[in-house]
C-alpha cells in the first residue's frame, strides 16, 4: 500500500462527475508500408493477450470510498483487459473532425474508481491509412512531463523494431538495474526526520516568497508581475458541464522558433502570444472579451532529469496574456515581461520547498473546487496554458510511425478552457480542451492560432526590414 503525496492526492479530492480529473494523449500513427490489410486487427489481438501490468497501470485505489479522505494505492494483477483496452473504428475515411468528435465523447466519460485509473482506445479507420491511440489516465497518476517520458519508453526510435509490448506492460519501467535510492536502508522514522528537516530548512525562503507576494499585492512595485485573483471575470470562468469539446492544431516547430528569435522571446512566449491572439479574436466575436487582460496559469515542471516516476512534479506561475493590446508584437513582448517577472519570483525558492510552496500557492484554487465556489467568484486565473517538451526524433510502434500527438487535458469549475502543446520531431502540436456548453465553435480557436502565427511572422519580418 502506498500513500499519495499531497499534490497527487489533490486531484482525487477535487474529482467529480462534471469535472473528472483525467488527462490523455492522442497519438496518430501511419501503418507500415508493407502492412497487410489485417495488420491492425492482428496487432489488437496480440496486445490483448499481454496480461503483464507495470506501474502505474497496475495501481488502483485501496478504497474508492476513501479517495477524498485518505487515498492510497495498492498494486493488483486482477485487471480486466477487455474493459481497459478497447478497439473502435471510425467510418472510413475518418477525418480530423470525426476523430475530434469521438475524442470529445471519450474524454467526457468519468473513470471507474474501483478499477485502475486508465483506459487505452485503439481507433482505426482514419484517412490516409492511419490509426490512433487515445490513452487516458487520472492526473493523480501522471503529469505532462512524466507522461511524455513514459510514452517515449513505450515506443522505439527504430522503425524496424517489432514485438514491442503494449503500454500497460511498460509503464515507467526502464532497462537495466535501477540505481540505489539515496534513502535506501533507512527506517521510516529516519526518513520522516530527514523530510521534516528539509522542510524546516526551506521555511525561511517560503516565508520570504509569500511575504513578497503580500507586499506586491499592497504596493504594486512590479507592474509585470501578475498575482492570483487579478484576472477579470469572463465566460471562461463559469461552472462547467460534464461534456467536452476537443480541437487540434499543429505547426512546424521551426516557424515558432524563428518568430521567437526575431522578437527576442522564448518558444513558450510565442505559444502564449498565439493563444492570446486567438482568445482575443474568439471572445471578441462573441462580444465576451473583457477590457482587462486575461491571465493564464502556467504549470512549470520541477521534475529532476533522473526522476523515473510519472506522478506530479509541477508548480505554477501566472502570466498576463495582454489581450488588451492590439499590436501582436507589442503584445508578445509584454507577455515576455510578465513571464519573466513570474519566473524570477519562482527561481528564488529552494527545491526542497517547492511542493509546499505549490500547495500553499494553489490552495485558494483547490478550495474553490472543493467548496463549489469555482465559477461563482473571481478566478485565480482565467485558463491554464501548458507547454510540454517531447522527443525530437520520430518514434515508432511495431513499425507504425507516430505522425502527430496531442494532449487532452482537464477542466474544472471556473476553468472552461485548457490549451496545452507538445513538441515532437520538429512539430508543435496543440490540443484545445473546452466545455461543450460554454464554448461554441471551439475549432475557431485552433484556426485563429494559425492565422496569429502568420501575422507574427509577417510583422516580425517587416520590422526587421524597416
Amino acid at each position: 500500500m502506498k500513500t499519495l503525496n499531497p499534490l497527487d492526492a489533490t486531484w482525487l479530492f477535487v474529482d467529480s462527475a462534471r469535472t473528472p480529473m483525467h488527462v490523455a494523449n492522442l497519438s496518430i500513427y501511419s501503418l507500415p508500408e508493407d502492412a497487410p490489410d489485417n495488420w491492425v486487427g492482428e496487432m489488437v489481438a496480440e496486445l490483448r493477450q499481454t496480461r503483464a501490468f507495470a506501474a502505474p497501470f497496475n495501481l488502483r485505489l485501496t478504497s474508492a470510498r476513501l479517495k477524498s479522505i485518505f487515498p492510497t494505492w495498492s498494486e493488483t494483477d486482477d485487471i480486466d483487459i477487455d474493459y481497459h483496452f478497447r478497439h473502435s473504428a471510425l467510418p472510413k475515411p475518418g477525418g480530423e473532425r470525426e476523430l475530434g468528435v469521438l475524442i470529445s465523447r471519450l474524454h467526457s466519460h468519468p473513470m471507474d474508481f474501483t478499477r485502475p485509473l486508465w483506459e487505452c482506445h485503439l481507433i482505426e479507420g482514419l484517412e490516409n491509412n492511419r490509426f490512433a491511440l487515445y490513452v487516458k489516465m487520472h492526473h493523480s497518476l501522471v503529469d505532462g512531463v512524466g507522461g511524455m517520458r513514459m510514452l517515449t519508453k513505450m515506443l522505439s526510435f527504430d522503425p524496424a523494431a517489432r514485438d514491442l509490448p503494449p503500454p500497460w506492460s511498460v509503464g515507467t519501467g526502464r532497462d537495466g538495474p535501477r540505481p540505489p535510492r539515496p534513502d535506501a536502508g533507512r527506517t521510516p522514522w529516519d526518513k520522516l526526520r530527514a523530510g521534516l528537516r528539509r522542510q524546516g530548512e526551506s521555511l525561511p525562503e517560503l516565508s520570504r516568497a509569500f511575504g513578497d507576494i503580500a507586499r506586491e499585492a499592497v504596493k504594486h512595485e512590479t507592474p509585470d508581475w501578475v498575482l492570483p485573483f487579478q484576472a477579470p471575470v469572463s465566460i471562461l470562468n463559469k461552472p462547467v458541464s460534464a461534456q467536452r469539446r476537443f480541437a487540434t492544431q499543429h505547426y512546424e516547430l521551426d516557424r515558432i522558433k524563428k518568430v521567437a528569435r526575431a522578437a527576442g522571446v522564448t518558444v513558450n512566449d510565442v505559444f502564449l502570444g498565439l493563444s492570446a491572439a486567438a482568445l482575443r479574436r474568439y471572445l471578441g466575436e462573441l462580444n465576451q472579451l473583457p477590457e482587462q487582460s486575461l491571465t493564464a496559469g502556467l504549470p512549470v515542471s520541477v521534475r529532476p532529469a533522473d526522476d523515473e516516476h510519472s506522478g506530479n512534479a509541477i508548480t505554477f506561475i501566472i502570466s498576463s496574456l495582454h489581450t488588451e493590446i492590439a499590436d501582436p508584437v507589442e503584445r508578445l513582448r509584454a507577455i515576455r515581461a510578465s513571464t519573466q517577472a513570474a519566473k524570477e519570483h519562482l527561481q528564488g525558492l529552494p527545491k526542497a520547498g517547492i511542493n509546499n510552496y505549490t500547495m500553499l500557492y494553489m490552495s485558494p484554487y483547490v478550495l474553490q473546487m472543493l467548496t463549489g465556489l469555482g465559477g461563482r467568484m473571481r478566478p485565480m486565473f482565467n485558463l491554464t496554458i501548458s507547454n510540454v517538451p517531447g522527443p525530437d526524433r520520430p518514434l515508432y510502434f511495431n513499425g507504425a510511425r507516430l505522425e502527430q500527438m496531442y494532449p487532452v487535458s482537464l477542466l474544472s469549475d471556473g476553468q472552461a478552457l485548457n490549451i496545452t502543446s507538445v513538441s515532437y520531431a520538429g512539430q508543435f502540436n496543440i490540443g484545445f480542451t473546452g466545455c461543450r456548453d460554454i464554448l461554441p465553435s471551439m475549432q475557431h480557436l485552433a484556426v485563429y492560432t494559425g492565422e496569429a502565427l502568420e501575422e507574427l511572422e509577417a510583422e516580425t519580418k517587416a520590422r526587421r526590414a524597416a
